[in-house]
């Protein structure tokens, strides 16, 4: 039992607003919260610093730096920076070096000038903790170029000064997940995105990463390291099993897609049958070849946004069962007497009747390739999206002792407050708003010691 204190610097890791950054997004989703949580400013006010991740990127950063780059106080959260990234001088000769990666474009000319010269106070003694944006070390076991930034900066801007990188920290993935060195030693590649809008499991990481990896194009790259997933929040096994709820959370918490499925799965039923409800007449036969046809070819126009065969093979295979199932509605409803009445009768009870049928249906097959695709690492962020699980948030407590070491405190909270009340009579240190039963958290891991 570990009795954490207030940290004196709050560092947001991206993505302070989703989907869309914008004035009014920022006051609801993240300036009026954290007013609530703290209100006043006090003597032990917090620092808070802010790092852009890709959502906060969409309007061009003007309502990011407007809101995080003028020096001003949220409630009790003071802001200091003046640009999107920064540079921190951390107790005992440690560093926080958060950089901008921009959308992982590359990183300008300024930003580099600005880091150069805070890395002219480092020396073989200091330690820099890495902040970016995005785990691009997990992402680059894809795509090999997204880490090149990083590894260009730790290799043109660190590296001359002979400090030492013990840490990476990253944002935008949904969950926990802690990378170490083969020997258990040497530099920790974190990823704690868990206070995104919804839960993405860790299911589909890979066990073992090499960074940068061998792949990469990148003249001069440093050499590759082998890293080994250590700790995961909430574990592989239950994000598996969190999947498996897809057949019921998609269509409750996503309405609007059964009624898009139902829509389209009714109006290819009608494309399959003749005017007068007879199937397989020569000219519906043409229709379905046709509507066949063009399916997959929007499927295969899909899949050539990406190189990889599992994405051709997902697309297509994605494509077919939608296809059959309006093929089978069409046979069923030509079958039944209800199908056999006059238009506009047989239209109208197809909508009332067929299309909250087929929707359900459709929109179980939606699961199903979700939950099946992302055993092969497609469409993986989809199916959590579609889950839309709220709970299992997470984020981090660092704390630098006297003797130079950094501890890092994974912390887990397994379910949010569905209900709260007001409490405005609270000191100036305690939030307006608080849930109704306290908040359960524990450690996602034994403490780090770095």
């Amino acid at each position: 039992d570990v009795v954490l204190p207030r940290g004196n610097v709050l560092v947001l890791g991206g993505d302070q607003v989703y989907p869309t950054a914008s004035g009014r997004a920022y006051g609801n989703r993240w300036k009026g919260p954290y007013q609530a949580a703290l209100p006043v400013v006090t003597p032990e006010t917090p620092f808070l610093y802010a790092l852009p991740g890709n959502h906060d990127w969409y309007d061009g950063l003007t309502a990011f730096l407007r809101l995080f780059a003028q020096g001003e106080c949220i409630g009790g959260w003071c802001t200091r920076q003046q640009r999107s990234y920064f540079a921190l001088a951390l107790p005992h000769r440690w560093w926080l070096f958060a950089i901008d990666t921009q959308l992982d474009v590359y990183i300008d000319k300024p930003q580099l000038r600005y880091f150069q010269a805070a890395a002219a106070n480092l020396g073989p003694d200091d330690k820099v903790i890495l902040c970016a944006a995005r785990p691009t070390w997990v992402i680059s076991q894809q795509l090999p170029e997204a880490y090149d930034s990083i590894d260009f900066f730790v290799r043109t801007i660190i590296e001359p000064t002979r400090a030492q990188v013990p840490l990476l920290l990253s944002g935008d993935a949904h969950h926990y997940a802690r990378y170490a060195g083969t020997d258990g030693r040497g530099r920790q590649l974190v990823t704690c995105g868990g206070g995104g809008a919804y839960l993405v499991g860790t299911a589909h990481l890979p066990t073992q990463i090499e960074v940068p990896p061998p792949t990469t194009l990148m003249r001069s790259a440093s050499e590759s390291r082998r890293y080994v997933l250590h700790g995961t929040f909430p574990t592989p096994e239950r994000s598996w099993r969190l999947g498996w709820t897809i057949f019921g959370r998609l269509p409750w918490r996503n309405p609007g897609l059964l009624v898009l499925l139902g829509l389209m799965q009714t109006l290819l039923m009608f494309a399959m049958r003749t005017a007068h409800g007879r199937w397989i007449t020569a000219p519906i036969a043409v229709g379905v070849v046709a509507v066949f046809a063009g399916t997959l070819l929007f499927a295969i126009v899909l899949a050539l946004q990406r190189s990889k065969v599992r994405h051709w093979i997902a697309a297509v295979l994605h494509a077919v069962p939608h296809v059959a199932l309006g093929y089978a509605g069409a046979v069923a409803w030509s079958a039944l007497p209800i199908g056999q009445l006059p238009n506009p009768w047989s239209i109208v009870l197809a909508f009332i009747v067929y299309a909250p049928v087929v929707a359900l249906v459709d929109c179980w097959i939606v699961a199903a390739y979700l939950l099946l695709a992302s055993r092969f690492q497609v469409n993986v962020n989809e199916l959590y999206a579609g889950l839309g699980i709220e709970d299992c948030k997470s984020f981090l407590r660092l704390h630098i002792a006297r003797n130079g070491s950094l501890t890092i405190y994974p912390i887990a909270v397994e379910r949010v407050p569905r209900k709260w009340r007001t409490h405005p009579n609270a000191p100036d240190d305690a939030p307006w708003i608080v849930p109704t039963e306290p908040l359960s958290v524990r450690l996602a891991e034994p403490p780090v010691s770095v």
